[in-house]
């Protein structure tokens, strides 16, 4: 298994950050492009056990796969939401987005995930696998978060 783990400050409050992950599916398209399905499938109240069918376009292809949220926390200074999800039976990955408020216009961000190889020939692959993925990730949330905060101020 491989994790990755990057952390960066954003200037945008918190709920701003926060309505990017656990907001409707065009909000979450402005920093995950390539998900262009995320339908609810079973939803909990206290959010731990909901379950999203998501689909992916990777190119040509559409990969469909139920995304479970594993952790969740929604306080007003600290928020945090993980989910799995077994991507084309190959890989069983988690996503973690957290967010903590520095100040009233400032918070950290913070993304991790692990990527499990579900069959012996992809661990070789994973040995090479760099985090630009994960670093572009957290740029692009700083990037639409603080575009965003700045067209309401």
């Amino acid at each position: 298994m491989k994790e990755w783990t990057k952390e960066i400050e954003i200037d945008a409050p918190i709920e701003k950050i926060w309505d990017l992950f656990d907001g409707s599916l065009e909000k979450m398209q402005k920093i995950m492009p390539q998900v262009i399905g995320n339908t609810p499938v079973k939803v909990t109240e206290e959010g731990v056990g909901t379950i999203y069918r998501q689909q992916y376009k990777e190119g040509k292809r559409i990969e469909e796969y139920d995304v479970e949220t594993l952790e969740y926390l929604n306080t007003p200074n600290h928020k945090k939401m993980k989910v799995g999800f077994t991507l084309a039976n190959l890989f069983e990955i988690t996503a973690g987005y957290e967010v903590t408020k520095i100040n009233e216009h400032k918070t950290r961000f913070k993304y991790s995930t692990t990527n499990k190889p579900l069959k012996a020939i992809f661990k070789l692959f994973l040995w090479f696998a760099s985090d630009k993925t994960v670093v572009k990730f957290v740029e692009r949330v700083k990037e639409i978060a603080e575009e965003e905060n700045a067209l309401v101020k």
